[in-house]
């Protein structure tokens, strides 16, 4: 069996998850137009968290090529879509030019010229936010005692959140 590049004999380095994961997502997003996953993996970047939060990359449409167009012609920049949730459509508007400049940053060349908004529903396939579990006092006062050792302020009360949690949810789990 062949070693990937980048492994030596006898020695195995750890690669970055990232450079696995755009080569992946590339072939799924090339079908939305998307050259490369860029623009997706870093929406949060380009737009902004503030509007990456109401707003998703749709596709990259390029503009059709001319028949007789000579093959040395400057490309045209592609329309990038975006579905934006209702109201931020107008802010998402007034802040094209920034996210224009950024995606293109973000690409390395002039790719995106247009910006094209479609109002709707964002985020169909994110997971909701959970609503908190019922902690049982009695698993908060024993989780904390268990965490009483841990010198760190932080990490101690982060292990007894976790460990009040998992007492709580066991003991729901017995009583069912």
């Amino acid at each position: 069996m062949a070693l990937p590049p980048g492994y030596g004999k006898g020695r195995v380095f750890a690669k970055p998850l990232g450079d696995f994961v755009a080569r992946t997502l590339d072939p799924v997003v090339a079908r939305q137009g998307f050259s490369e996953s860029d623009v997706i993996l870093h929406w949060a970047d380009i737009a902004g968290a503030r509007l990456a939060a109401v707003s998703e990359p749709i596709r990259l449409q390029w503009a059709p090529r001319a028949p007789n167009r000579p093959p040395d012609a400057p490309v045209e920049p592609a329309t990038l879509h975006v579905r934006v949730e209702g109201a931020f459509a107008l802010e998402m508007q007034h802040a094209a030019p920034i996210i224009l400049e950024r995606a293109n940053a973000r690409l390395g060349w002039r790719a995106v010229g247009r910006l094209a908004l479609r109002q709707g529903p964002v985020g169909r396939g994110r997971p909701q936010a959970r609503t908190p579990l019922a902690i049982d006092p009695q698993a908060a006062q024993a989780a904390g005692e268990a965490a009483q050792p841990i010198a760190d302020e932080g990490l101690r009360a982060a292990v007894t959140r976790l460990g009040a949690a998992a007492l709580s949810a066991a003991r729901r789990d017995r009583s069912r």
